[in-house]
């Protein structure tokens, strides 16, 4: 264990942000694979909702700013550019996420830790943690050192 916690550590300190529920985390990190094959175990799904949610107002919220008076139309292309999967698949490969994410024996040999659907579940679902523990700001902060706008 002691070395997981370094890495989960190690994962916080990449993304500018100290974690303070481990079990919170480990739940962001685990895939749905593993959770079938480990009876009690929850994945990541639940957080991945919210993390989402937190990502579009975010994105949203800065694209509004970073243009003023730019319509709907324009806003809206741009802010699908930025929470795509491929983009959040980048944004967790940046930080080391696959290297902590904790996938089914059969995820894991067909490259799992690699997958864009699976790396950008998982950036979703940290992302909700980072806003439940730290906030809005918190949040903000770890997207906007990711994003190039």
């Amino acid at each position: 264990m002691p070395a997981e916690a370094d890495a989960l550590g190690a994962l916080g300190a990449r993304l500018g942000f100290r974690f303070l529920d481990a079990a919170l985390l480990e739940q962001a990190l685990t895939h749905s694979s593993y959770a079938n094959e480990h009876p009690g175990a929850s994945d990541n799904g639940a957080l991945a909702f919210l993390g989402d949610a937190v990502l579009g107002l975010v994105v949203g919220e800065h694209l509004w700013r970073l243009h003023p008076g730019a319509t709907e139309g324009t806003l809206t292309p741009e802010r699908a550019a930025l929470v795509s999967g491929v983009n959040l698949a980048r944004w967790a490969a940046d930080v080391g996420l696959g290297s902590v994410l904790r996938v089914g024996r059969g995820e894991g040999r067909t490259g799992g830790r690699e997958k864009e659907s699976v790396l950008a579940t998982a950036f979703e679902a940290v992302l909700a943690v980072i806003y439940l523990e730290g906030g809005l700001e918190a949040a903000r902060r770890t997207v906007a050192a990711l994003a190039v706008w």
